[in-house]
Formats: C-alpha cells, structure tokens, sequence
C-alpha cells in the first residue's frame, strides 16, 4: 500500500529531455512545496502505477494518496507555485479546457524529439522561471531620467507658455470652466492648478517634478515618487492643452502610471529586500509597448495615404517632419530605391516584430534590438523630444535578469542572487489592486485598439463612455504618428513693422527659419512654441487661437513669450503691427549646399494672418 508524502510527489521520465527542461523550470516555480523525481528511481514504490503510464506522462502524487496524470498532473503541480492557481482553476471550471489540455498533452508526448529542440530554441539554455530584479531597477531609473527631462525642459517655458503673461494662461482658462461647470469640472480637468494657477505655482510644479525625478534615478521612495509625478504631470499636460497634447506626453502618463505599480513599494529598496516586480504590471507594460508600435504601422495602412502605400513615404519624412536634424538633410539625399527599402523595413518593425513581445524567450529577446535601433536612427534624423528615449526604456522590459548579468557591477549582482535565495512574499491586497488595474487597463485598451479599426464612431455607446470617462486623465491612449505623410513643408514667418512697408522677422530658436542655418539638434528638451508653430502651418490661423494669443503678446511685448524666441528685431519696444507669411520649405541638394552654403530654400506662398494692431491708425 502507498505511503502518503509529506509533499506532493511529481514523477516524471528522466530519459525523456523535453522533460527535464520543463521539469527544472517547474521545480524553479515552486520550490520545496513539490517534490520531483523521476520514475527511474522511484516507480517500483508504486506498483499500481504501470511503466507505461510512467513513459507517457507526469504522474501527480498528492499528500493525500490521490493520483493525477497529463494535464490535470501539470496544473495540479503548477498550482503550488506563487500565481499559478488560475491554470488549475480553468481546467476545472472552464468547459472544454480539460478536453482541449489533455489532447495537446498528448500530442507534444507523442512529439517529444521535436518539441525538446523547439524549446531548447525557443527558451535557450535558460531553464529557470525569468526574473526581472535588474529590469526593474534600469527601467526606473531611466523613466527617472526622462521624467527629469520634461519637468526641466517644461520648466524653462511655462511662463511663456500658459503663465499670466503667456500665450494661453492656465487662470484664464480654469476659470472660465469654473464659471461654467460644476464640481465635474475636478474629474474632466484633473489638476492641482485648481489649488492656484498663479506663475509661482506653475513653476512649483514644473521645479517640484524635477526634484521627484531625482529621487526616482536615486531610488528613493519610488512608489510614492512614481504617483506624485504622475499627478504634476498629468496637472501640467491639463492646463497646458495644445503645448502638452502630444502623443508622448501621453505615452508618458501612461507609462508612469502603470511604473506606480511596478515600483518596489520600500522607501529605499534593496534587492533583498524587495518583492519580485509584479509580473501582470510587467505585461501591461509590454502590452503597451505592442499597442505603441502596432498602432504606428495599422494607422499608416488604413488611412489610406498614398504615400505610405507606394513606400514613398521616406521620399518626404526628412525635410517636412516637424523639427529635422542635419543627419536627416543627409538620409534626405539617399536615393529612392533606399527610401523604399527603409519604409519596407519599418513596416516589417512596426507590423510583425511586436507580435515577438508576447513570443518565448528567445524571441522576445530577439525583438529588442531592431525596435531599439529604428528608435535611434529616428533621433539621429529628427527632434522627437524624449519619445524615442521612452520608447526604448519600454523595449528594455523585454529584457530579463539573464541577459543583463553582465552589465552590472558584482556587488548587485550578488545582492540578486541572495534574493533570488530568499522566499517570495506577495501583499495579498496589492494583488488584488493589480488585478483590477489590469481589467480596466485591458478594457479600456482593448476599446482603443478596436476604434483603430473600426474608428471610435463605430463604437457601441458603453466601449465611447469608457473612453470619455478615461480620457482625461490620459492612462490609456491612442497612438500612431504620421498616419498621413505630410508632402509639403509650409513654414510660418513672424514680421513686425511700425510703418506698415518695412517688415522685419522674428527669429524661433529651432524651427527652421534662416536659409543658412543648418538644422540642429535640440532634442530631448523639447521647444513646444517651435512643435506648435509646425502644426499651425498645415492649417489656418482661424483654427489655431493660440496663435492669435501669440501675435497679441508679441505686440503687448510680454518678456515671457518673448523669451521663447531667438531674436527680437524690435529690442527697445514692441512693433505697432504684426502679420505672418507663409513660405513652403525645402531641403537643398548637395550642389546647391556646396555653392551657396544654404540648407534650405523657400518660396513665399500667401499671407497666413493679415495685419494686426493693438492701436486703430
């Protein structure tokens, strides 16, 4: 008669590869609370076992004397591993699972040679459970750094920008919503700038950010960091409106949002001492990477530009993206078989390496460097602020603990391997936190991802109210830029005069202006008026009311806006009238260059806005 154990027993085939892989990995997951070992060994102690049933599947011995075998045996065993107890929970709960489990069971043991080289491809030597101790700590302390990038660089223009003097001042505009809306005004503009909107404030928050994000690349308190962060930013980009309403100051809500419960929860963590990053926040994350990346590629096929459909696209993106580099001058020369050969690529980047973030090991590993290298070839070419440099910290979540041994001093890594020793403790409560985060993140993403497809028009009215509802506070977003390649560059050119005939230009520090002036790189400080000026060309005046606000404020002579220019040709007092003219741009060729040391040439279009004046003549 059986003796009962004192731990489950699982029994397996030791002559069989397949399984001692997965059985290592198993033994990884749940530790001393099952025991393994192979029926070489161990089968003649139970006889009502046959050697059959033996060579053809796990057996599953429990303390209690009950016998389980195949897929049953595998979820069974798993379920002891911190987790893991959803898989049992669908066999036994889920019709069809136990059919569907058992059939495959079978089938990879029929098939064991071939599945035993497919894993040893596809996971690589590896055969422990992937751990993401150093992941966690190079993800952080990098969203540190770009959360100190665009507190910094906001911080050097807020006055100008929605300060009292500013284009678009945040108390002007709070308080028109205030007169205008009740208390649902807190939950459709979520800022702490209802507390006060006055410049000190602003600047409060913009210098408070900064200092946050010190303590976030230091590793001081990073839960409670990462939220605080998240909520100036998330005041800032509310109050901003257009000069904070680009993709990636999203992205960056986003991200640090999902960091919050990523974050070890000590004040100042140690390896030893902290809780295994929660493996479901690090899928939300990975899945966010997905959406980002997917979502470029689908929006460049189904707006239906010609374009991007005829791989022409690039013949255009160098010179007439928002703020190009002297690098992009140069890919703007390269010929057009290799233009079509990059956008071709970029699709295959956009539309099929994202699929290997949810693939095994190996090929999630593999996924990483190309979709690193297209985010350093787009800052070699173009000023995209800090949204190549989170794009990046996001692909390094496809790393884990094995791959980045090597680059980490010893003295860390010796204080991982005594908490990969340690037991695993997980808050109960945090859990369920987490679980909740993740259905309404899966939801509310889902829901974009499907108005991608279907646009957000054709949505049921429940999946439109999810993303109203969410919209505001800017944690689940649409992506996709450049879904329509502009072909076209129409610059905006800013003059004063105090006579009406004599008009002279106002200089913006990157934007293109000066035909002589090579393009720069200002990136990943991030000017907003010179973004905003781009934008603004590719319409009309009358659907851009910042850019009248700018044209007052340069006529009233505010120094807050002033000082976001490069020049004043108007030093001792504002001009009596204003205008803007538009110009359509373009890159010059290696000839002209050479002859003439411009990089650009331009012609005059059309007059953008018509005269203005603060005094009637």
């Amino acid at each position: 008669m059986r003796t009962t154990q004192n731990s489950p027993l699982l029994i397996y085939d030791a002559d069989c590869n397949f399984c001692r892989y997965w059985i290592a990995r198993w033994q990884h997951a749940t530790g001393d609370r099952v025991t393994y070992s192979p029926a070489q060994q161990v089968a003649d102690q139970f006889p009502e076992i046959s050697q059959e049933q033996f060579q053809t599947a796990v057996q599953l011995i429990e303390s209690s004397g009950e016998v389980f075998s195949g897929a049953e045996a595998v979820f069974r065993t798993l379920a002891y591993a911190p987790r893991m107890g959803w898989l049992l929970w669908l066999y036994q709960n889920i019709p069809r699972v136990a059919l569907i489990t058992e059939w495959g069971y079978r089938f990879v043991a029929d098939h064991r040679a071939v599945f035993s080289a497919l894993t040893r491809w596809l996971w690589g030597h590896h055969i422990e459970r992937p751990t993401y101790f150093l992941t966690r700590w190079m993800f952080l302390r990098l969203l540190g750094v770009i959360y100190l990038i665009a507190f910094a660089s906001l911080w050097t223009q807020i006055s100008g920008l929605v300060g009292s003097n500013g284009i678009l001042p945040a108390g002007e505009y709070l308080q028109t919503v205030r007169e205008q809306i009740g208390f649902e005004r807190y939950r459709l503009l979520p800022t702490l700038c209802w507390f006060s909107t006055s410049d000190g404030f602003l600047q409060l928050l913009c210098g408070g950010g900064t200092f946050l994000a010190v303590l976030l690349i230091f590793g001081i308190a990073p839960m409670p960091v990462l939220f605080l962060l998240w909520a100036f930013y998330l005041s800032l980009t509310t109050v901003c409106r257009e000069f904070l309403g680009f993709q990636w100051d999203g992205l960056l809500l986003e991200t640090g949002f999902l960091a919050i419960f990523f974050a070890p929860l000590q004040i100042l963590p140690r390896f030893s001492r902290e809780s295994p990053p929660s493996p479901t926040v690090l899928w939300l994350l990975r899945w966010l990477l997905f959406r980002l990346m997917f979502a470029s590629g689908v929006v460049k096929l189904t707006s239906g530009d010609e374009t991007w459909r005829s791989l022409i696209a690039l013949d255009f993106h160098y010179e007439t993206q928002p703020l190009p580099t002297w690098i992009g001058w140069y890919a703007h020369q390269l010929p057009g078989w290799f233009q079509k050969l990059s956008v071709a690529g970029l699709f295959g980047i956009e539309l099929i390496i994202p699929f290997l973030i949810f693939a095994p090991r190996r090929l999630r590993l593999a996924a990483c460097p190309p979709l690193i290298a297209s985010q350093l070839f787009i800052i070699a070419t173009g000023n995209y602020c800090f949204f190549n440099l989170l794009t990046i910290g996001l692909c390094l979540l496809l790393l884990d603990d094995s791959s980045l041994r090597r680059f980490f001093p010893r003295r860390m890594i010796a204080q991982l391997d005594d908490a990969l020793r340690a037991p695993i403790v997980y808050r109960r409560y945090l859990g369920f936190v987490i679980a909740t985060l993740a259905t309404l993140v899966i939801v509310a993403s889902g829901i974009r991802m499907t108005g991608m497809f279907l646009r957000n028009r054709n949505l049921p009215m429940i999946a439109q109210q999810v993303l109203r509802w969410s919209a505001p506070f800017h944690t689940v977003n649409s992506y996709g830029l450049f879904a329509v390649m502009t072909t076209s560059r129409p610059e905006i050119i800013v003059e004063g005069s105090n006579d009406g005939k004599t008009w002279a230009a106002y200089t913006f520090k990157w934007k293109p202006g000066d035909l002589e002036r090579p393009p720069r790189f200002v990136a990943p400080h991030q000017p907003r008026l010179d973004w905003q000026m781009w934008f603004a060309a590719l319409g009309s005046y009358r659907n851009n009311p910042w850019f009248v606000n700018f044209l007052v404020r340069i006529l009233q002579g505010s120094p807050e806006v002033m000082a976001l220019l490069d020049g004043n040709p108007f030093p001792n007092s504002p001009p009596r009238y204003i205008r803007a003219s538009l110009y359509d741009y373009h890159f010059t060729d290696f000839a002209t260059k050479h002859a003439e040391g411009t990089w650009w040439r331009r012609e005059r279009k059309s007059l953008y806005c018509p005269v203005m004046s603060l005094r009637s003549d």
